[in-house]
């Protein structure tokens, strides 16, 4: 009799459990389809409008730390490009002064002298392409930066460097008129450097635009002088509004500065030109002043 009693609370135990074993209310009792897919990794990647106060040429997460435009930065990113076809394929990011780093170069130009509002080289400023880090690169990530950034006078006048200095505030529409990054008229000092002037100032230098020089070697570029004294002529004579012809020579003196090693690398030609009055100072600025300004010597 006891052992029929203990066989009924068996029984009875294992239909409990198998009961809490049930299907729950809402599901299908298949846990193979109730799984949710995991979200697809983003690669990281920086954003136009940021500023930055490490000047890094390759972009790496490590010190990617983007601050307010409005605070001390040495650099602010004002375009987010993106290497494509045979350049995407690459197994790393393309090496500065490669073909792909230069038409990335090209790209940041365009995009520049919208931002700035003109051409950047016609003020104290400089740009560089930053592109993903190899690890970066091997995650996936095919952008490159273009930041642009403030140079000082020794540096973006007489292009003796090309290191970022630290300002406040963004540098959008730096290059417009009335912008006081603008190359103007300019003075000598006692160490031949070229240096700022009023244009009603006496002075004996007015910088008149960019030539844009052939693209080959840093070397073979700047060998020929002579050849790059008539290009800025030009470049002059279209500035003050007077003939380009044979008279040319005796109307105007001329003097240039070419982009540093590091720029020419990165892909900028842009050669800057500035009259050059090698007799009396003036005291205006020749621009459109014609044959009045510049006449015949």
């Amino acid at each position: 009799m006891r052992r029929q009693t203990w066989a009924a609370v068996t029984a009875a135990f294992i239909v409990v459990a198998l009961a809490g074993c049930g299907t729950p209310a809402g599901t299908d009792g298949d846990v193979a389809d109730d799984w949710q897919p995991m979200a697809q990794a983003q690669q990281f990647t920086p954003k136009a409008g940021e500023c930055h106060v490490v000047p890094e040429d390759s972009g790496y997460l490590t010190s990617y730390a983007p601050v307010d435009c409005a605070k001390i930065h040495l650099v602010e990113t004002f375009h987010i490009g993106t290497f494509t076809g045979t350049n995407a394929a690459r197994t790393s990011p393309p090496a500065s002064g490669s073909t792909a780093m230069r038409g990335a170069f090209a790209d940041c130009d365009k995009q520049a002298k919208q931002f700035v509002g003109g051409d950047w080289r016609n003020a104290r400023l400089s740009l560089q392409v930053t592109p993903a880090s190899p690890h970066g690169w091997n995650g996936g990530g095919r952008w490159y930066r273009c930041d642009i950034f403030e140079l000082n006078e020794e540096d973006g006048v007489n292009n003796r460097g090309d290191r970022a200095m630290e300002r406040t505030g963004t540098l959008r529409g730096a290059a417009k008129n009335g912008s006081p990054l603008l190359h103007g008229c300019m003075t000598r000092d006692k160490w031949e450097f070229l240096r700022a002037a009023a244009c009603t100032a006496v002075h004996q230098y007015e910088y008149a635009g960019i030539w844009n020089a052939p693209d080959r070697s840093f070397e073979d570029a700047t060998r020929d002088e002579d050849a790059i004294h008539a290009k800025c002529r030009t470049v002059i004579a279209r500035y003050a509004k007077v003939p380009v012809d044979a008279n040319l020579r005796y109307r105007t003196g001329s003097t240039y500065v070419f982009p540093s090693r590091q720029l020419w690398e990165r892909g900028d030609r842009g050669v800057r030109c500035y009259f050059y009055s090698s007799g009396d100072k003036i005291k205006r600025s020749i621009a459109g002043g014609g044959s009045k300004v510049l006449p015949i010597n």
